[in-house]
């Protein structure tokens, strides 16, 4: 261990995994270590024996639950838009050969006690049954103006520059209802507080696009996609990738401590007596606590159901959104729920966490709106986990945090923590024009 590397990763949840897995790609000598004896961190996958003793405090599980090892449960999990930056990172970095891809059947929004498809197009815009008649024409203009916008092609723009109108001008040229705007910024554009509505309109038309693109891409219900066997399989992948381009791995290191010189620069990590140096050190919060401030928590709750959530069409997956104003609260409730179809449970078996950015200490009641729509559930875990963000400046210590994980169901906040992280180790950007092609193979055999 007695050597010198450009980086060292501590921490082996998704963020660390797909950092060390492009910054070895991009040549630089990584050494990937984890106090842990498994792969992911805050966001492993757990069979339900161990889902069992993290909650229950006991590994016998009862029977008619299935087999345990037949459940795959993502601690962390989070739906990929198909044409999304995730997508495009594991193309870029060929992991998408180690993976197999499932479309998502549905993606729905809570609005006014009922749950509705997300409409994202013209022509869903007007078979959408979460407006009436003289909204949906309106709301079928608005999709037209975002689906025809081209950033190049100056006729596109009728006269708007969308770096400086507003979304609320936008939107308020088209005359759209408050629930519509509602569901077109929360999911749709998939934003997470209003503020967007007071920011340049071309995010949100971006995210428009993006969401409409991705659904097209495998005509199904939905723009997500999803692993087999779940999210575990994500860190090993880039696990594997790192150790192709000469990443070294080391788990079950106890302490990991980073050592500091006189300049307060990192240059190097201990473990078990031995010293390895390196030029900067990516990690999770819980490796250097002193360098994070808790900025929330978020509660969820895991439950196992015998049936698919009621009123999504028998999805086998699905998303649903529950925007902060249906609901009278500070922030969006997100349920994801997943299936045997996906390999993450025993046949007949459906898994759905509904999770939020927790405004009490009583998740039971906090996450009830969310519950209330699986139906019968057949066991239910409770959970509650702080959320950190790095507060050192990473140019004087060498050191280069994650984010802990949000309470959103999909990939688009994370990425774009890694994505951050990586313009800010390296000093480029990361280039994600690749062939979105390159991943449809794996995806349509499996869907």
């Amino acid at each position: 261990m007695d050597e010198e590397y450009d980086v060292i990763v501590l921490g082996t949840g998704l963020k660390e995994c797909i950092l060390s897995g492009i910054l070895s790609v991009d040549g630089l000598k990584v050494l990937h270590m984890d106090r842990n004896d498994y792969y992911g961190g805050e966001s492993t996958s757990l069979n339900l024996a161990k889902i069992w003793k993290r909650f229950k405090g006991s590994d016998t599980t009862p029977d008619h639950l299935g087999v345990s090892k037949e459940y795959n449960v993502d601690m962390v999990p989070k739906f990929m838009m198909a044409n999304g930056a995730l997508v495009r990172v594991l193309i870029r970095t060929s992991v998408t050969k180690y993976l197999n891809f499932k479309a998502v059947d549905g993606s729905f929004v809570y609005n006014n006690g009922k749950i509705h498809k997300v409409p994202a197009t013209d022509v869903e815009a007007l078979k959408s049954n979460l407006m009436g008649l003289f909204e949906k024409r309106r709301a079928r203009k608005f999709f037209i103006y975002v689906q025809d916008y081209e950033e190049d092609d100056a006729k596109s723009h009728e006269g708007l520059d969308l770096h400086k109108v507003t979304t609320r001008e936008l939107i308020s040229k088209y005359g759209l209802e408050d629930d519509t705007v509602d569901f077109i910024g929360h999911a749709l554009a998939l934003h997470r507080d209003d503020n967007y509505l007071d920011e340049p309109a071309i995010d949100t038309v971006k995210r428009m696009k993006l969401y409409a693109e991705s659904l097209a891409r495998f005509q199904g219900g939905s723009p997500y996609i999803y692993p087999l066997y779940g999210l575990g399989e994500l860190p090993q992948a880039f696990a594997r990738l790192s150790a192709v381009y000469g990443g070294t791995y080391m788990l079950n290191k106890p302490e990991c401590k980073v050592e500091f010189d006189e300049s307060g620069k990192a240059f190097g990590v201990t473990s078990e007596g031995e010293t390895a140096k390196c030029k900067k050190v990516v990690c999770d919060p819980s490796y250097l606590p002193d360098k994070v401030k808790k900025v929330g928590r978020v509660a969820r709750a895991i439950c196992i159901m015998k049936h698919p959530i009621p009123d999504t069409k028998d999805s086998h997956s699905v998303q649903i959104i529950l925007p902060k104003k249906q609901l009278k609260r500070k922030s969006d409730m997100y349920v994801f729920c997943c299936s045997y179809a996906h390999n993450v449970a025993p046949k007949g078996k459906f898994v759905a966490f509904v999770s939020t950015e927790a405004e009490t200490d009583k998740p039971e009641i906090e996450l009830k709106p969310g519950i209330d729509l699986l139906g019968p559930v057949e066991e239910t875990f409770f959970d509650m986990y702080d959320r950190f963000e790095p507060v050192n400046a990473a140019e004087e210590d060498n050191c280069f945090l994650t984010t802990s994980y949000d309470a959103t169901t999909h990939f688009e906040t994370t990425v774009k923590d890694v994505l951050a992280l990586y313009s800010k180790i390296t000093g480029k950007e990361l280039d994600l024009s690749v062939d979105l092609n390159a991943a449809s193979a794996g995806e349509n055999d499996a869907a």
